[in-house]
């Protein structure tokens, strides 16, 4: 969709986050509004909720949708193909497994240093899946369902080892790592919003730098060596920023899938291939679509909640089996 012009829509996409963000912080179990809080007499609950529970919240929802969108534009554009995603290729399971060990070992640390820790640990595994998916995906060295394989291989591994760290576990580690593994913000808090926002909004802003040579590596690697791009410098910054961006969402919500998948392939429709929009844009539409999901996980059943990893999944899983009965015909054309 060519005629769409790239920073009107980069606006409405912004316009769009600030009502979803508008509409999050009035509805919820308990029902509050902006203008609520500043009624008299002062309400000193109001504001308690509102800035220790939904405000967090909300950012956290932003966060972590604008990062797992972010990594599946890059893995998309790395892998110069359009199914590559961090859950499907088995990245967010790797970073899942290394959290779930680091919750299964229980290492007394530091406070600043436990906080960090299971992002730290999530980085260990995505990272160590990624390259070994890279490694053996490379494009023009592999075929598609060589890659989902591998995903699916990754992925039945990395749950099996963690079903094995969950029967180890004692009651209250079983149950950590149940509600961590179906996806939820539910733990939002200033110290772990402020944690993953010092990790997420860095490798965002050096990913965005590099999207013009981004642009180049869909050339192929020996045309954008011919035209400037230290190629492996390149791969290697990106696939580290990528994981890194995964690592820091799986630690803090666990895994929450297809945003990775949807959010770029609807940009690309809209915007076209050019990384220097298409990257800002899966940002804005992935943050987005996780505080709407979320906004409905927690309003939906309520009081009760509901896991937004099982939301994500409700709607990625028609999308992903679309696209491949998509690309299925357009292999038999």
């Amino acid at each position: 969709m060519h005629a769409v012009r790239p920073a009107r829509f980069l606006l409405l996409l912004a316009l769009v986050l600030l009502g979803a963000a508008a509409l999050a912080v009035n509805v919820g179990a308990m029902h509050l509004s902006l203008v609520s809080l500043w009624q008299r007499p002062f309400d000193a609950a109001l504001w308690h909720i509102w800035w220790h529970i939904r405000l967090p919240r909300i950012l956290l929802a932003v966060i972590i949708g604008a990062a797992l969108a972010l990594s599946g534009g890059v893995m998309q554009g790395l892998f110069r193909n359009p199914l590559a995603d961090p859950g499907l290729l088995g990245i967010s399971s790797g970073a899942a497994l290394a959290v779930a060990l680091s919750i299964v070992l229980s290492l007394e640390l530091p406070p600043l240093l436990a906080l960090y820790s299971p992002m730290l640990a999530a980085f260990i595994g995505s990272m160590a899946v990624t390259l070994f998916i890279f490694t053996l995906g490379r494009p023009g060295h592999s075929s598609l369902s060589r890659l989902l394989l591998l995903g699916i291989a990754i992925n039945t591994l990395c749950g099996a080892a963690i079903g094995v760290l969950s029967w180890l576990s004692d009651d209250r580690q079983l149950r950590q790592l149940s509600l961590w593994g179906m996806g939820s913000l539910g733990q939002a808090q200033w110290p772990t919003v402020l944690a993953c926002a010092s990790l997420v909004l860095p490798a965002a802003l050096l990913v965005q730098r590099q999207a013009a040579r981004l642009n180049l590596l869909q050339l192929g690697d020996e045309e954008a060596h011919y035209l400037g791009v230290d190629v492996k410098r390149i791969q290697r910054l990106l696939l580290m920023l990528s994981a890194l961006l995964v690592a820091a969402s799986v630690a803090v919500s666990g895994i929450i899938g297809f945003i990775g998948l949807v959010i770029p392939h609807l940009v690309r429709m809209c915007l076209g291939a050019d990384h220097r929009w298409l990257l800002p844009g899966a940002t804005l539409a992935g943050a987005t679509l996780l505080l709407l999901a979320d906004t409905l996980a927690r309003t939906a059943v309520a009081p009760a909640e509901m896991p937004v990893g099982l939301l994500t999944s409700l709607i990625g899983g028609p999308w992903f089996l679309w696209l491949i009965l998509r690309r299925r015909g357009v292999d038999n054309e």
